[in-house]
């Protein structure tokens, strides 16, 4: 049974079939999302290689990255041969290709629709299992000065701290302002609770003559725009 399972690992297989010499020898684009993912492991277990245990993970959540990214290492951890190394390693890849994509997002910077926001927001907040506030702060030429996370696990006037918010516009000199929550829920209904908030975070702001441009609800593949709805 030894050598069956050794069999599996990615260094005996033929020179054609292993990804890492594929990648090495013709880019990461020619490889597939299971070959990428056996990369990953490195090894299979003993009834089958490497890319067939990828495949057979990825066909759990419909060949979904996202849906993959989102698994938890017990859930990981029930495929057999997959054990806590090799889920954190999936785990681990998962979150920096999150974070690339919230780094791609920060460089465009300036803000032109509430769909680059939404483009800007989506890979922090969009996945996550609970709620999050954000502030994205803005100059005059709408471009992003600061964004800062406010408040976590709910959405209520009492979590969100105007004078805090104010404070920091001030000190970034921002003049505009866009507010952000997701919704895990995956509703995009905003509450009474989001429109009370709205309205305080206004109200304050234009005290100080800076602008509540907008307030995006989020989740992980839409949006809901207050400017664009009207209701700001």
């Amino acid at each position: 049974m030894t050598e069956k399972s050794e069999s599996f690992s990615i260094k005996n297989w033929s020179q054609d079939d292993q990804p890492r010499e594929k990648l090495r020898d013709k880019g990461k684009s020619t490889l597939s999302d299971a070959e990428l993912v056996a990369i990953l492991l490195g090894s299979g277990n003993r009834e089958e290689s490497a890319v067939a245990l990828s495949k057979r993970i990825l066909a759990s959540v419909d060949n979904n990255l996202n849906a993959l990214g989102k698994q938890s290492l017990k859930q990981l951890m029930t495929f057999k041969g997959i054990g806590e190394a090799k889920a954190i390693s999936i785990a681990a890849a998962m979150e920096l290709g999150r974070r690339r994509r919230g780094e791609e997002a920060l460089q465009q910077k300036k803000i032109t629709s509430s769909a680059s926001v939404f483009e800007f927001m989506q890979p922090i907040i969009g996945e996550l299992p609970h709620e999050e506030f954000w502030i994205i702060y803005l100059n005059n030429s709408n471009k992003v000065l600061q964004k800062n996370q406010q408040s976590k696990g709910g959405i209520t006037g009492t979590l969100v701290d105007v004078r805090l918010v104010l404070k920091t516009a001030l000190e970034v000199g921002a003049v505009g302002l866009i507010l952000a929550h997701n919704h895990p829920s995956g509703t995009l209904k905003p509450s009474e609770a989001d429109k009370q908030l709205t309205q305080k975070l206004k109200v304050a702001a234009q005290s100080l003559d800076i602008k509540v441009l907008d307030h995006l609800i989020i989740t992980e593949k839409a949006y809901f725009s207050f400017a664009d709805e009207n209701i700001l």
